[in-house]
């Protein structure tokens, strides 16, 4: 069983039908050990009364900023910082927009506001609201400013339709809240993510298909194990993640020069980002015209960013590459680890619909020095969170 042994923790329930398993998760939360109070908001004692989480919490429970009797003593305050850990379970769309666009207006957007401690979110709702660039937007906001989000889900909504925005069960939840790993506190480490551009001329460049996301979800999760991260990014449209420091560059010679420059008292550095292999061996002062005739591009080698590292006299204690594949998945990948002396590395098949560039799933095949991991197809987060494991138990 989960401990949240002597833990304050305020309970949020926003308007949604898996309100009716917040009964389930005060009983849980109490016996993994923690003291609950519950905060509702108007929306969701529609679907589950205050009467039956204050019987199961021993707390009577607050859903208005204007009970004057709570109120004359600023008792939203004494809330906020009374809390260890706040979790919002479940958090509808509209919770979280109201959430990221910082709004007061009524008693749990509130203190959500005005506490300093963690604020967990299990995001419930249906699968094409959740997939809903607005909402994903709200998340991204939401992570960045330190938010921490568990789910959603897969699976049979109410609605009868299947898919992403289930909340995750309450025991999901207690075992999230009680066992977030610290086991990379201390360390620090270099990740680098994203593509690079190769200027061909003003207008045009060589560059790929990658998102940035697999190796920004790392970075995510490492600074969430208590990592100092900094994270050289390729051109990419992604929030920075909480408690990540950041370096944007464009080129593999801009990347190659940021990571040297960053490398010294580095744990750990990580190679997610697809580096281009070759750049135009010349780049035009103005746009290349198009003429009736064919054209020929000369290309050079850029500099191998991950054989660098691995050589250089300032090598981390782990080195770990990423390696994108169309075919003979294990055969490229172990050429490549032992290429350039890696401590392990992480492969990909590239070129599907369903993951890898452009998609928030991935499935990675890792091998180290002592052996093969396979993390089946999940988020980039998920996959994140599997992957740190591998390396945490297999590698010295």
């Amino acid at each position: 069983m989960a401990s949240l042994d002597g833990k304050h923790l305020l309970l949020g329930v926003t308007g949604g039908i898996a309100a009716y398993k917040c009964a389930e998760l005060v009983r849980g939360l109490r016996k993994a050990g923690a003291e609950v109070r519950v905060v509702m908001t108007a929306a969701a004692e529609r679907f589950v009364t205050p009467t039956t989480l204050q019987a199961l919490s021993g707390h009577p429970v607050r859903s208005s900023l204007w009970d004057e009797a709570a109120e004359a003593a600023m008792s939203h305050i004494e809330l906020a910082r009374w809390a260890d850990i706040v979790l919002i379970a479940p958090a509808s769309a509209d919770a979280l927009a109201r959430f990221a666009g910082g709004h007061a207006n009524d008693l749990l957007s509130t203190l959500c506001l005005s506490t300093e401690a963690p604020v967990h979110l299990a995001p419930a709702m249906n699968r094409v609201m959740w997939a809903n660039a607005a909402t994903q937007a709200n998340v991204a906001a939401l992570r960045a400013r330190g938010f921490r989000i568990h789910g959603p889900g897969t699976g049979e909504q109410a609605c009868g339709e299947t898919g992403e925005g289930r909340m995750l069960e309450p025991a999901q939840l207690i075992e999230a809240l009680a066992d977030i790993p610290q086991a990379w506190r201390g360390r620090r480490l270099l990740i680098t993510a994203g593509p690079t551009y190769e200027d061909l001329d003003p207008v045009r460049f060589l560059g790929n298909r990658s998102s940035g996301k697999m190796g920004f979800a790392l970075a995510e999760a490492v600074a969430a194990q208590g990592a100092e991260v900094v994270l050289v990014a390729g051109p990419v449209a992604l929030t920075t993640p909480s408690g990540v420091r950041r370096i944007d560059v464009r080129s593999a010679a801009h990347m190659h020069d940021a990571v040297m420059a960053e490398l010294s008292g580095v744990d750990t550095f990580i190679a997610a980002a697809a580096v281009a292999d070759y750049r135009p061996k010349t780049v035009s002062a103005v746009k290349i015209k198009k003429s009736d005739s064919d054209a020929a591009l000369a290309l050079e080698r850029t500099q191998d960013i991950l054989a660098a590292v691995s050589a250089s006299p300032l090598r981390p204690k782990r080195v770990i590459g990423f390696a994108a594949e169309t075919e003979n998945l294990d055969e490229y990948a172990q050429e490549k680890m032992r290429n350039k002396g890696l401590d392990a590395i992480a492969a990909n098949v590239v070129g599907l619909s369903d993951s890898g560039f452009e998609s928030s799933h991935n499935a990675l095949t890792v091998f180290t020095r002592s052996g093969r991991y396979a993390i089946p197809l999940t988020t980039k987060r998920q996959a994140a969170d599997v992957l740190l494991d591998i390396l945490q138990e297999h590698l010295p």
